[in-house]
């Protein structure tokens, strides 16, 4: 006897790449087939109707209502600017009836502006720490590939996707069932939530020379007070000039420009990212005063933070208002 469908809904905003549904659907099909009791209905409804021309993605449009789904995830690419009050009465509305939320990437974005992640753990994409943590105080937002916080379900994006839907299936029929559907697709291994989201650092340096791999974790570590390179080759128990050979070896620069850099880049990511002031961002990165800031971004960047901001806001759409300080 088939057991009765259990539906899972994704709604989703027009840039939703479709990877992302694609993984979704193929999970439940697998699981579908190899166990009796998986009778899971995957359903699509677009959050807005997508631009003329567009590639349209499988799915239904939103009609009003939204019934029949145990669980509904919420799914962008990029944080919507805005929920539409329809839609927001009718997600609050599905809550109060026992409907399980998640949140898919940016649709992250949507739940907490609803309010409906108040209190609860959620994942969200290292791209988009600073920024939502700064909107959203009263959210935790955490840096694991994805969370599973009471009736709230949460994924940074990507694979991630993936990972959580093997927990469901895992938590609804047992982790043969999860095990079963990661063969089918060819995962090498199936992901805890609380595994960090970030690339590792051998990756993202191209290396994993440990002497090299230390002295940059130092440097991460320390972006509002740097140290010197001579503290960093004590620390890893090499010689200032074995060091810099490491460096310049591997990452074709001294330690103090790739330090430099690092703490550029950091500046940036908050200064598009946040509210803060460009002088408040300076001091946290690790710079003496605001033109020592402004004159080494500009340096590195070709415009100063100020310049580079306004720029960003004035073709950004998800862009931060700017702070206090700096209207006017």
């Amino acid at each position: 006897m088939t057991a009765p469908a259990y539906c899972i809904g994704f709604l989703y905003w027009p840039d939703t790449r479709p990877m992302t549904l694609a993984l979704a659907e193929e999970a439940l099909r697998i699981a579908r087939r190899l166990h009796p009791e998986a009778n899971y209905e995957a359903r699509f409804l677009q959050a807005e109707p997508s631009m003329e021309g567009d590639w349209r993605l499988p799915g239904e449009a939103w009609s009003g209502r939204i019934e029949g789904c145990q669980r509904l995830f919420m799914l962008a690419d990029e944080p919507p600017l805005q929920v539409a009050t329809a839609l927001a009465n009718a997600l609050k509305h599905a809550v109060r009836s026992g409907t399980v939320l998640g949140a898919l990437s940016a649709g992250v974005y949507v739940l907490a502006q609803l309010g409906l992640l108040d209190g609860y753990r959620a994942a969200v994409h290292w791209r988009w720490q600073d920024d939502f943590s700064e909107r959203f105080p009263r959210v935790v937002a955490t840096s694991h590939l994805f969370d599973w916080d009471r009736d709230r379900l949460t994924a940074c994006g990507g694979i991630a996707v993936l990972d959580l839907l093997l927990a469901v299936l895992a938590r609804d029929h047992g982790a043969e069932l999860a095990g079963a559907v990661s063969e089918e697709l060819v995962v090498e291994r199936i992901r805890e939530g609380g595994e960090r989201q970030r690339i590792p650092l051998q990756n993202r340096i191209g290396s994993s020379h440990p002497k090299l791999t230390q002295a940059v974790l130092l440097m991460e570590a320390n972006i509002e007070e740097p140290l010197t390179t001579d503290e960093i080759a004590t620390h890893v128990c090499v010689s200032r000039r074995q060091l810099e050979r490491i460096f310049k070896q591997y990452l074709n620069r001294v330690p103090s420009q790739y330090y430099l850099e690092l703490r550029l880049n950091k500046a940036r990511q908050l200064l598009m990212q946040t509210s803060k002031s460009i002088i408040q961002i300076g001091l946290s990165c690790g710079f003496s005063s605001g033109p020592h800031f402004s004159s080494a971004y500009r340096n590195f960047f070709g415009a100063t933070p100020r310049e580079d901001r306004n720029q960003r806001r004035g073709t950004n759409p998800f862009d931060v208002p700017p702070a206090a300080s700096e209207r006017g």
